[in-house]
């Protein structure tokens, strides 16, 4: 009861429902509104007229799917009717907009007449790029799907039909090959034979299962040959040659059932009838048609999947349909035929045998997710998702000649995908390009740890970096053989290496004078600190940049940092920067991590450092130095402090462009920024430098967990070779991007 009464919540709480509509383009002055609408909107007009495909140039038409329902079999729940059915159309718009980027209109259309849903359509086809046909009861469904695919130029894919179908089929491919059976030999029950059931089964079929291998069951029993009683011709096409009955009977001896009907449908005793190592799909929402915790108090060498998010192995859509559409739209497919959707099949079922990533485990509380009995389809928050069903889709459609744009830069529009998944994935795609172009050696102290072992294998099967593990070589061997890791990267053992006497003797001579002695020196590097062994390392040329602290704390990496590699030689001090990366733009915030109250000297070499770092990445600096104070609008020692930096800065730097000092907002706001026609920056700056480690911290911590900015840092600066600190909070992810800025760094060191 809590959960119904949260839902209703949910839906009803400040703005009504679910969606909304957004404008993409300006609509804040005069010269705005002549521009989108009258009269400037009549010259995209008369282009569409005069060539009808500038529609997907100058309208929305090709980024946006109609998702139409009649309301006649809404979820699990029957004819509800349409409008009934609308909060699960605009739960599809979300879904669709959430995981592909693409928007929605839902059209809930008040009849039951499937040629009027026919005619709405066909209609409709000048507003949108395709139609998702959504909870429309069978068999009214298959033909007005059939109908339209043959009347229609834009895609038009029932998901209640094909998107389960997709899904199920990539989750039989893995579990038939977890328990070495062979598709063309197994026996397979379909319990059902509705609009999902008719399309499993005939995609079961196009995957090798036999014909005569396939029973299908309905409320009667088995759809056998010469069968009169609640047969249509949908049904015929999967009528048996068989003297099986009942389902009891059909599931004695199979290999695979695949439930798609209601609740309690299976029981324990067909399950402990079936063959050896059987799959069973209980796919019935919101109840299957048996528990796992039931079939597994049977037997337990059984592979289940359910549409439940409560159990293992959901058989989820959101898995399929937005991304069949995006890689549809994206290459302007007339329809989505059977090769398309074998290719979705094929691309999710190899998806899951891939390492899954750090971000998926976290979204689904740290779960762990490896290829087996548990995991056999990738989870519907795992962001490669996108990048592999997309590119097949498009593939697909191209290959069979119903693409009418093709994709001819495959790698280019994977970018492209994975852009629209934040500009985060943008920007660090363009980094890690760059450090694919010249990949650097980079050492990590805690070689042991089981992030930085994984975020090891995506850099070297990416070529972005060369790792250099340093640890215990028999614990991170054996970390490596639970992880499943096939790893061939340098391990350094300082214990056991012949680094380590050269090193010390190095270390002395460099801190004697603060205290060491030899003997210290070659305990710290042989048993007390990896960071020292990895600073060496790079000190010495044996490695190019060091990343580590994802198990200590933020000092105990820098420390050993500056006593070894040292800051860069005329330097005050190191900073910290911060890469905050909104939806709409990126800004760079220093110093953030280091330096607490700093000189007017140190804010000007924080602005220079931040400065070339951020043309490191083929960004172009605009520098704003920040108060409380508008160019003198306040005399106070703190705005002067700021106001002789930024005079230190354009004396060192003539070429930099940067002023203050000046507020946050006038440093972000343009119209703020016009009002001050003197100034450099005329319009938003994208470095921002506090005056203070509080602010700078402070401002950085509340964009990134109120502001929903992707904080991506802290890169150090001013060190004499690339050293960089991770959190230890990082994900997977975090470690890979901060290599590959490190090895960035490295290649312009």
């Amino acid at each position: 009861m809590a959960k119904f009464k949260d839902s209703l919540e949910y839906h009803s709480s400040g703005r009504k429902g679910k969606i909304e509509v957004t404008s993409t383009k300006p609509c804040q002055t005069a010269e705005d509104l002549s521009m989108a609408y009258s009269p400037g909107v009549a010259l995209p007009c008369l282009a569409i007229q005069q060539n009808p495909e500038d529609a997907y140039k100058y309208t929305a038409k090709g980024n946006l799917i109609a998702v139409v329902s009649n309301g006649t079999a809404v979820l699990g729940l029957g004819n509800l009717g349409a409008l009934a059915g609308k909060p699960v159309m605009e739960g599809k718009g979300i879904l669709f907009k959430r995981f592909a980027d693409i928007d929605v209109f839902d059209i809930e259309l008040d009849t039951e007449d499937p040629d009027e849903i026919i005619k709405a359509c066909q209609l409709l086809e000048p507003t949108f790029g395709g139609i998702n046909l959504e909870d429309i009861k069978a068999p009214e469904c298959f033909y007005i799907e059939e109908t339209l695919k043959k009347t229609m130029n834009i895609p038009v894919f029932h998901d209640d039909q094909h998107g389960t179908a997709i899904i199920s089929s990539a989750a039989l491919l893995n579990a038939l090959y977890l328990v070495d059976k062979k598709i063309e030999d197994i026996r397979i029950v379909v319990n059902g034979a509705g609009a999902a059931a008719n399309s499993c089964a005939k995609l079961a079929i196009a995957l090798g299962v036999k014909p005569n291998n396939m029973i299908m069951c309905d409320t009667k029993g088995v759809i056998y040959k010469g069968r009169v009683e609640g047969m249509n011709p949908y049904k015929e096409l999967f009528a048996a040659d068989t003297h099986f009955r009942t389902l009891e009977e059909a599931a004695a001896g199979a290999d695979v059932l695949f439930g798609l009907s209601v609740k309690g449908a299976f029981t324990k005793e067909m399950v402990a009838g079936m063959a050896p190592n059987p799959v069973i799909f209980a796919m019935a929402n919101p109840d299957p048609e048996i528990t796992p915790e039931d079939a597994l108090a049977v037997r337990s060498d059984i592979m289940i999947a359910t549409g439940r998010s409560d159990y293992p192995n959901q058989v989820n859509n959101v898995l399929g349909f937005p991304f069949i559409f995006r890689g549809a739209l994206d290459c302007r497919a007339t329809c989505i035929n059977e090769e398309m959707k074998l290719a979705a099949v094929k691309a999710l079922a190899q998806l899951a045998r891939e390492e899954c990533p750090d971000s998926v485990c976290k979204a689904y509380g740290n779960q762990k997710f490896v290829f087996g009995p548990n995991y056999i389809i990738p989870k519907p928050f795992d962001p490669r998702v996108l990048l592999h069903v997309a590119p097949a889709i498009a593939k697909a459609a191209m290959e069979t000649g119903v693409a009418r744009q093709p994709i001819e830069d495959m790698a280019k529009y994977i970018e492209l995908l994975e852009s629209t998944q934040g500009k985060s994935k943008e920007i660090m795609r363009m980094v890690i390009n760059k450090a694919k172009s010249d990949p650097k050696t980079i050492v990590f102290p805690e070689g042991d740890n089981e992030k930085i072992l994984r975020a090891a294998k995506e850099l070297v099967d990416e070529g972005i970096a060369k790792p250099i593990l340093i640890g215990d070589r028999k614990k991170i061997l054996q970390k490596m053989a639970e992880l499943n890791l096939e790893l061939d990267v340098p391990i350094i053992d300082p214990p056991e290496s012949e680094l380590t006497e050269r090193y010390a003797e190095e270390l002395y001579k460099l801190r004697q004078r603060k205290g060491l002695t030899l003997s210290e020196s070659s305990r710290l590097l042989r048993r007390k600190s990896r960071t020292h062994f990895g600073s060496m390392m790079v000190r010495m040329g044996d490695a190019e940049a060091l990343l580590g602290g994802i198990d200590t704390h933020y000092p105990e990496t820098i420390r050993p940092a500056l006593e070894v590699v040292g800051k860069q030689k005329g330097l005050s001090s190191v900073h910290g920067l911060y890469m905050m990366v909104f939806k709409k733009g990126v800004y760079f915030l220093a110093d953030t991590t280091v330096t607490i109250d700093p000189t007017a000297e140190e804010l000007a070499e924080t602005a220079i450092l931040a400065a070339e770092k951020v043309r490191m990445l083929d960004i172009e600096p605009r520098v704003a130095m920040l108060s409380f104070s508008n160019f003198g609008s306040v005399n106070h020692p703190q705005s002067k402090k700021v106001r002789q930096a930024v005079e230190i800065v354009k004396e060192r730097a003539p070429d930099l462009i940067i002023d203050g000092e000046m507020q946050s907002d006038t440093a972000v706001v343009p119209e703020l920024m016009a009002g001050f026609t003197f100034s450099k920056l005329e319009t938003s700056a994208n470095i921002l430098i506090f005056p203070d480690l509080n602010s700078g911290n402070i401002c950085y911590k509340l964009l990134h967990h109120l502001g929903g900015a992707e904080a991506i840092g802290p890169i150090l600066m001013g060190m004499n070779k690339p050293v960089h600190v991770l959190q230890r909070g990082d994900s997977v992810d975090d470690i890979v991007n901060m290599a590959a800025i490190a090895v960035v760094d490295a290649q312009t060191t």
